[in-house]
């Protein structure tokens, strides 16, 4: 059994068509299958058209979460809810093609138990690709592990896979990241990523800059050493600026040859600079203190309001 999780914000105007894809898609497979479609608080009339499309397909599932939690969180809760032996993860806007997931089964059924779906061309604006090639070349520098460039959650996950990240309970989650770390032989699918359908992308450039932040704080510590490495290097350049600064000022000339000028900028410029430092590595502190304080907290990661067709797995909480 196939199943196809799938979350869902205000995509009323995709819906349809999305459906009518993925039923094309998954007759050619002939076998038994499912579409989990989370509703993540969607305030159009996205539950609306799920609801009906299941009321004519019983492979179609609904969730229903208590409100809007999140693109990632939306995921684990379709996974947490999947009863197949292998689960497709994709976007609802269409940009992740339903044609590509004979493609992705036929990798699993080679042996493979996660099989990733990489982006060989992106449907987005000049100014949303040069921000994801720069997020996904930091990515890459920064990780602890090798984790697979330009591929968002696009994929399939055998069920051993599926268990062992639903068994991941952190709260600040990047699941690419946690995908990547589970392990299990993995392959990776060439696929060209299209436009949006129709409608405004739903993930805005604040929401794209805290995944970000949680794929960068989650998966390396880096971002800690590159803030003592600034505190050895200022450290050392203060140290030099202060012994030539005062064999100047022993020699009565002033920097460049010019006149002594006592209270001179440089040491506003001082102050600013190591306050500065001293800011940056507050910050990189306060973000990992922040994620560390999600995580004792232990809330849970969602609330089901309803589960509309299917078998309902869980009593409506993580």
């Amino acid at each position: 059994m196939i199943s196809i999780v799938i979350p869902i914000y205000n995509e009323e105007e995709i819906i349809p068509t999305l459906i009518d894809e993925i039923e094309q898609s998954m007759a050619g497979l002939e076998t038994e299958w499912e579409a989990l479609f989370v509703d993540d608080g969607s305030v159009d009339g996205s539950l609306a058209a799920l609801l009906h499309a299941q009321s004519r397909n019983p492979n179609i599932v609904v969730i229903e979460l208590s409100r809007n939690w999140g693109h990632q969180t939306a995921i684990s809760a379709g996974l947490e809810h999947a009863r197949g032996d292998a689960v497709v993860v994709m976007d609802g806007d269409l940009q992740d093609p339903p044609a590509v997931i004979p493609a992705l089964v036929s990798a699993w059924k080679s042996g493979f138990q996660v099989v990733i779906a990489e982006r060989g061309k992106r449907g987005e604006g000049l100014f949303r690709r040069i921000c994801f090639r720069c997020f996904y070349r930091l990515l890459g520098w920064v990780s602890d592990f090798p984790i697979p460039l330009n591929a968002g959650m696009f994929g399939l996950l055998d069920r051993q896979a599926v268990d062992a990240i639903t068994l991941l309970s952190e709260t600040n989650r990047y699941l690419p990241g946690l995908r990547a770390w589970i392990g299990f032989p993995t392959k990776i699918v060439m696929y060209d990523r299209s436009s949006r359908a129709a409608g405004e992308p739903k993930q805005h450039f604040g929401r794209l800059f805290r995944y970000a932040f949680d794929a960068i704080f989650s998966f390396s510590y880096k971002p800690l050493r590159f803030s003592l490495f600034m505190g050895v290097a200022t450290a050392i350049f203060s140290m030099i600026a202060a012994v030539v600064l005062t064999t100047f000022r022993i020699m009565g000339v002033g920097i460049f040859g010019g006149p002594v000028v006592v209270g001179y900028t440089s040491t506003l410029v001082s102050i600013l600079f190591l306050g500065g430092v001293q800011l940056i590595g507050i910050g990189i502190l306060g973000e990992y203190l922040g994620r560390v304080f999600d995580e004792v907290k232990r809330r849970p990661l969602y609330f089901i309001r309803r589960v509309h067709g299917g078998v309902e797995r869980r009593t409506g909480l993580r």
